[in-house]
């Protein structure tokens, strides 16, 4: 069989040679290749099916069906002179559809646009729930099934531990298997994983409030039961241990076979900008998961029943399940199209078969055995796989990285809208949206920004790990704005006494002249803000005897409040209920660098990812990434949140007491909450950035010989009848 070459005339025009198989040749015009000179256009008949040369019209789901070849004249072409590879498609059935269902309405949809709508609609989906509903709720939930916040730390770390536990499993078998079907079922089990965390709300009783409005005035019934039994309610956090458990379990698949697909599926360089709107789909979640479970908050869970409480007082509970059965019932329908499509699109043979390897290359040259078509298979290949990832110097140090790295966004995401309550004096659900309104157009900016620049300059692997070491030095001087704070707003007994003078910092005098008389209890939490701009900790630590409701605010107004002082009139003030408004004029010099900080941090995401995938094996790909999640997960996902809640509880001011038991915090110390996550910020910062350099230093590309002179030479068209291997051709604009 004689193998054609391609061949570039100065003017740039593509001259390919037409096929011998040996055989007779089939009749004129049936498979073919004509060239006029004249136009310098170049007519492909020949349709290139899956790597198979065919004379036989194309199948309507093919999507290879078109000519290959587009070439127009002053176009720079490269030459090459390689073997071109030939792929069966050996009768693989590439329709979509369920089983022998395969409408021909559904055959559009079989793209690689297609099936990333779909997989960014389940990314959403899991980022809105399992980093912003769950991250919003806790309080809430902790709330109204009592509790404690070790409790609710398992809650959330069940979701990790699912994660790990399943990852080596899916990632390995799942990379060599059918990944929509994987992604499918992982979908569907993500959203009975939701359907079951909103359980616990239909199967328990109604949600009193024992409480009337007068309690909490100087003067009230004070009193508090001390003495109860532990409650029943708290066995709930099983149910939502395993609703964490099912969201782990079926996420697993989205970020490790989700992205391989997608990777697999569509041109090398394009690649980036496919998994960068997949992971911005992904941090948009968590985004639109703080806004609305924002507004669920602010809605009784108990929907259509009058109360006299508003959702400053610390007995709301919101209807923290409602975002659950939305996600849940969302998550099965979206599924279903998932489920329907093929093992591979149509027409992505020619991608894999001209994908150029940049694998870090071994010195002992043991990278070589990832090549064996047969390899990882079976489980007798699965040791073999992970030493040949443990001996990946660069893939070890990119992981490393990732870790420090998710830390960092674990700790934003768990402690950014309680840092931004405590900075600005904001409530939970106020806290919560605020942060959303940072997170999407940094997170989600930077994430897309991201694969656009590895896209924009063609960058290869060694190129792409110094764009994520310019994000990380970038990000780690933007932390230094952490030196600087908002003051906290006066709290008498608190931060001050009741005649204004500093109160060091761990000692509390909530007693004064002023409410000696009132009999109140450090139990009842309810702060009031004072018509003299200071906090007090209670109405009934304020002196207030009155209670009224502001019908324009709908927040309770107390009057003749002896602790406060009335600035225009000689006599007590007033007090309205919830935090004294923050006017700090550092704030948006504080939300700009954190904006920079989360922008930056965001942007080097997809970079990092796109190195691991290119610095290994292309059979490697999926059990790389299920390994490295496994990294990022056990060294920053699961950790993070506990050292960066641990630093930010040194700061606490006033701590919760319940019945002389140590509850959460109420109160923190602005500066030294600024302060420690500076501390932590750079301490991981350092650790990305040098992690980041270890990896360019010590990676090996390919030798130069099997490197390509220069792909993608045009945008509008390269000549791709053959499908070479240092070659990739030019696809349809994005």
């Amino acid at each position: 069989m004689a193998v054609p070459q391609n061949s570039t005339g100065e003017n740039g025009f593509c001259f390919a040679q037409t096929l011998d198989f040996s055989h007779p040749s089939p009749p004129p015009g049936e498979a073919g290749q004509t060239f006029d000179a004249v136009s310098g256009q170049e007519t492909c008949d020949t349709a290139l099916s899956n790597g198979t040369a065919s004379s036989i019209a194309p199948s309507p789901s093919d999507s290879c069906a078109e000519p290959l070849c587009s070439t127009t004249s002053g176009e720079e072409e490269t030459q090459f002179n390689k073997e071109v590879k030939y792929v069966s498609a050996e009768g693989e059935e590439l329709a979509c559809g369920w089983g022998g269902f395969t409408p021909s309405c559904l055959q559009p949809f079989n793209t690689s646009k297609g099936i990333l709508f779909f997989l960014c609609v389940a990314s959403f989906l899991q980022g809105m729930t399992v980093n912003g509903f769950i991250n919003t709720v806790i309080t809430s939930i902790e709330r109204r099934f009592d509790l404690h916040s070790y409790q609710s730390g398992l809650i959330a770390s069940s979701y990790d531990i699912a994660a790990c536990v399943c990852l080596t499993f899916v990632s390995y078998f799942g990379g060599t298997g059918h990944k929509p079907r994987w992604l499918g079922w992982g979908v569907l089990v993500m959203g009975l994983g939701s359907l079951l965390f909103a359980l616990p709300h239909f199967t328990t009783g109604r949600y009193e409030v024992h409480s009337v409005a007068e309690v909490g005035v100087c003067g009230g019934n004070q009193s508090l039961p001390c003495t109860q039994a532990a409650s029943s309610m708290s066995s709930y956090r099983f149910v939502f241990m395993l609703g964490q458990f099912l969201h782990g379990m079926g996420a697993t698949p989205l970020y490790t076979l989700g992205v391989t697909y997608l990777d697999e599926n569509v041109k090398t360089n394009y690649s980036p900008v496919y998994i960068a709107v997949f992971y911005t789909a992904a941090i948009l979640g968590p985004a639109a998961g703080y806004l609305v479970g924002g507004m669920f908050l602010n809605i009784y869970t108990e929907i259509g029943r009058e109360i006299d409480i508003t959702p400053e007082n610390t007995l709301w509970v919101g209807a923290w399940w409602i975002g659950f059965l939305g996600a849940g019932a969302a998550s099965l329908l979206i599924s279903i199209p998932i489920l329907g499509y093929p093992q591979r699109l149509p027409g992505s043979q020619r991608y894999i078969v001209m994908r150029v390897s940049e694998a870090h290359q071994l010195k002992d040259g043991s990278h070589k055995k990832a090549s064996d078509p047969d390899f990882g298979k079976t489980v007798k290949d699965l040791p073999r796989s992970v030493l040949l990832l443990l001996k990946n110097s660069t893939f070890i140090f990119l992981c490393l990285a990732g870790a420090t790295e998710a830390t960092l966004i674990a700790g934003m995401s768990t402690f950014g809208p309680k840092f931004l309550e405590s900075q600005f004096s904001l409530s939970a659900s106020e806290a919560a949206t605020f942060f959303g309104y940072l997170v999407v157009p940094a997170g989600g900016g930077g994430t897309f920004l991201g694969g656009f620049l590895v896209n924009k300059f063609k960058l290869r692997c060694s190129g792409i790990i110094k764009l994520c070491l310019l994000c990380t030095v970038s990000s780690l001087l933007a932390i230094f704005i952490f030196f600087i704070h908002c003051p906290n707003m006066p709290m008498a007994g608190v931060t001050q006494t009741y005649k204004g003078s500093a109160l060091p910092g761990g000692h509390l005098n909530l007693t004064a002249a002023c409410n000696a008389q009132c009999g109140c209890l450090q139990e009842t939490y309810s702060p009031v803000c004072g018509s003299d701009d200071i906090m007090y900790y209670s109405p009934c630590h304020a002196g207030c005897k009155k209670v009224y409701k502001n019908l324009k605010k709908g927040k309770k107004v107390y009057h003749d409040c002896s602790c406060v002082e009335n600035a225009l009139l000689p006599g007590p003030g007033d007090a309205e209920a919830g935090k004294c408004t923050s006017s700090c004029a550092r704030r948006p010099l504080l939300l700009f660098f954190m904006f920079v900080v989360i922008l930056f941090t965001f942007l080097s995401s997809i970079p990092a990812l796109t190195a691991t995938l290119r610095c290994v094996s292309d059979s490697q790909r999926s059990f790389a990434l299920g390994i490295q999640w496994i990294v990022v997960r056990t060294l920053g996902g699961i950790p993070g949140p506990i050292a960066f809640g641990s630093m930010i509880d040194k700061s606490c001011l006033l701590w919760q007491d319940q019945c002389g038991e140590q509850g959460s915090c109420y109160v923190y110390q602005n500066s030294a909450m600024s302060r420690y996550t500076l501390i932590a910020g750079l301490v991981y910062k350092v650790l990305g950035t040098t992690f980041f350099i270890v990896a360019c230093l010590l990676y090996k590309p390919p030798p130069p010989e099997t490197a390509p002179g220069s792909s993608d030479a045009s945008e509008n068209g390269n000549c791709d009848l053959q499908e070479h291997k240092p070659s990739l051709p030019a696809e349809e604009d994005i």
